[in-house]
Order: C-alpha cells, then sequence, then structure tokens
C-alpha cells in the first residue's frame, strides 16, 4: 500500500507541445492518500486512462514526476513499482484452472506453496469463485473471466497500489452491482490503496471514498458523493454528475443577489469579486420547488420515472428541470423557488465562495 503524489504531471501524445491545448493531461498535483479508494470519473477523451498509465508506469509523463510514498517511481518499469493492474478486457490464462490463475503471481515470486493455497483460498472464496476453483478458464462467461482478473489483482499482499481500468465494462448490468459492491468490501478487508477509472457515475459514487472528476486533461474536484452533489467546484461537475444534472442559468449580480432575466434571486451570501468574468447560478433540480409564488415558468415536458417526475421548464427563456414527488402534480400557474442551501455561483465555470 502507498501514498501516490501526482507532483505537477503533464503529458503530451505529441512531440513539441506548445499551446495548453497541445497537452492530453494538463498539470496535475495532488496527492492520495495510503489505504484510499478513489475513482478516476469522467468522459471519454478527458485523461483519465493518460494519467492511471502514467501512475502504473506504462506511460512516463512529458513532465512532473510521480512518487510512492515518497520515492520517485517516475522512470521505474510497471514490474518495479509493484502495482496489480486490472483491465477492461479480463486477461486469463485460459489453459490454467480458475485457481492457477490466481496463485500465477504468486508463484512467480517464490512465495512457498502452502502460502500460496492458503492465499488462493482466500481470495476465491472472496469472489465466489470457490465453486469452479478446479475448472480451466476457457469457456467461461466474460463475468466470470473478469472475476478471475479481480482475484488476481488482489491476491498479492503486498502490492502499492490496485489499479482498475473501466474492469466492469463488459459485465452484464445484472452483475455490476454485485462486483461492484464485492470490490468494495475487499477494499474496507485489505485497506489498498485502489484506483478505479469510469465513466460511469453509478460505479464511481459507489464504489469510491473520494471520486475524482476529470474534464478536458485536468482534475475539476475530488470528493466525497456528498461533496460533488451538494458543492460542485466546477460547472461540469454539476452537468455530469445526477440524473438530471444541475441547472445552469446566467446571471448577474449585486451583491447577495443574482439577476436571472427580470427575476432576482436572494443568495445565501454574497459572492467575492468576480473580476468581470462570466457568472451563473447553479441549483441542482431536487432544490427547486414549485409553489403559488415565486418566479414564474411554463412547462414544456413532465417525464415519469416511476420513483418521481421530471419536470422540464423554461424560467426567463432558459431551460430548468426540476424535480418533483411522484404523488405530487404540477401546478397549473407554475412558479418555483430556489431553496438558498443548494445554490451555487460561478464565475467563468468555477464555484465562487458565498460569504456573508
Amino acid at each position: 500500500m502507498a501514498r501516490i503524489d501526482l507532483d505537477h504531471i503533464r503529458h503530451a501524445y505529441l512531440p513539441n507541445p506548445t499551446r495548453e491545448e497541445d497537452y492530453a493531461l494538463r498539470e496535475v498535483h495532488h496527492s492520495w492518500e495510503d489505504g484510499g479508494a478513489y475513482a478516476l470519473l469522467g468522459p471519454s477523451g478527458c485523461g483519465k486512462t493518460t494519467l492511471l498509465n502514467i501512475i502504473s508506469g506504462l506511460l512516463t509523463p512529458s513532465e512532473g514526476r510521480i512518487l510512492f510514498d515518497g520515492a520517485d517511481v517516475t522512470g521505474l518499469q510497471p514490474e518495479e513499482r509493484n502495482i496489480a493492474q486490472v483491465f477492461q478486457f479480463p486477461v486469463v490464462y485460459d489453459t490454467m484452472t480458475v485457481a492457477d490463475n490466481l496463485a500465477f503471481p504468486l508463484r512467480n515470486r517464490g512465495m512457498a506453496e502452502a502460502a500460496v493455497q492458503a492465499r488462493v483460498a482466500e481470495v476465491l472464496e472472496m469472489i465466489d469463485l470457490t465453486g469452479i476453483a478446479h475448472r480451466k478458464a476457457r469457456g467461461l462467461t466474460a463475468d466470470l473471466k473478469q472475476k478471475i482478473s479481480l482475484g488476481r489483482g488482489l491476491v498479492r499482499a503486498d502490492v502499492n497500489a490496485i489499479l482498475f481500468d473501466e474492469p466492469l465494462t463488459v459485465i452484464d448490468p445484472h452483475m455490476k452491482w454485485q462486483l461492484r459492491s464485492q470490490l468494495k468490501l475487499l477494499h474496507r478487508s485489505f485497506g489498498h490503496t485502489m484506483v478505479y477509472v469510469t465513466h460511469d457515475q453509478t460505479e464511481a459514487l459507489t464504489f469510491a471514498d473520494k471520486v475524482v472528476v476529470m474534464y478536458e486533461g485536468e482534475i475539476v474536484q475530488i470528493g466525497t458523493p456528498q461533496e460533488l452533489f451538494e458543492r460542485p467546484s466546477h460547472t461540469f461537475v454539476g452537468y455530469f454528475i445526477g440524473s438530471p444534472g444541475m441547472n445552469v442559468l446566467p446571471v448577474s449580480l449585486d451583491g447577495a443577489r443574482a439577476q436571472l432575466g427580470s427575476q432576482s434571486i436572494v443568495l445565501p451570501g454574497a459572492p467575492g469579486p468576480t473580476g468581470g468574468k462570466r457568472t451563473e447560478l447553479g441549483i441542482r433540480p431536487e432544490y427547486v420547488q414549485f409553489g403559488s409564488e415565486g418566479m414564474p415558468v411554463s412547462i414544456r415536458a413532465v417525464e415519469d420515472i416511476g420513483r418521481h417526475k421530471i419536470v422540464r421548464a423554461m424560467i426567463e427563456g432558459h431551460e430548468l428541470a426540476v424535480v418533483l414527488e411522484e404523488d405530487k402534480s404540477v401546478p397549473t400557474d407554475p412558479h418555483v423557488t430556489f431553496d438558498p442551501a443548494g445554490i451555487n455561483i460561478y464565475a467563468d465555470d468555477w464555484r465562487v465562495k458565498l460569504g456573508d
């Protein structure tokens, strides 16, 4: 297990990068604690797999250093970093049994056979593969093969970190929840530093203690699921986390008030100076309430998704999503108010702290 320090990491696939846009991974300078469970979350092309490959040693960064427990490993090969990696598509030895697949990395390191058998039996039970331990891997389903890959990543107790690169992509949807839950339990049992790459917010939020949200080659927020939901640091986090995502509305600011078209909204505090930047108000649909008073809206559509309704409305010429409880109805003369606890202000996409 190891603390991972990303020391001013940048990476470009071009030979002579000159502009910020030339970098697939813009400057990343963060520390991840020993024993933490982190998810790298973001859309395709945001840089998350590039960052994972830099951590693993499959890729050397154009700039910066990576440290494990304070030791510079930037120039070390993957096998010298003592990490385990589980890839998107299962990598198994088809001619070996399930048990021998798990035993292979331990035997390669010269572990005594009695210790190998004990460790393999422990991991087989944890990933629920004891019943097929002596079957050949050839012919097994994709989800069972991926469980073998997961087990092989977990079988070594001495690894600095375990890296997962979208490991549930090929798994049937009904199996994903079970495997995510098993990974969470395994992390709690062993305390390995785990880094899990995904574009799926459900996977990230249910697996990780801290979610690392990436956008256009940089980390825009690291936080708990609750922090990402309630206080998105960047408008992209608001869009990407939640279903539907956060409403982002253009406003002008006047002290502790925001002006949205002809409507004035009282803020929970006055924002700091924004320096002439583009200002927006962000509020999640869950914090928008219908009532007989407030700001008038027009209804465009109502989506009934069982547990609640999503109301698509227009306010001052801008789209607004509202979450409505299933047993509630949309008023005939709809007005909305914004819960102050859910209001965020952004300047050029970055959250501004609200003061007194």
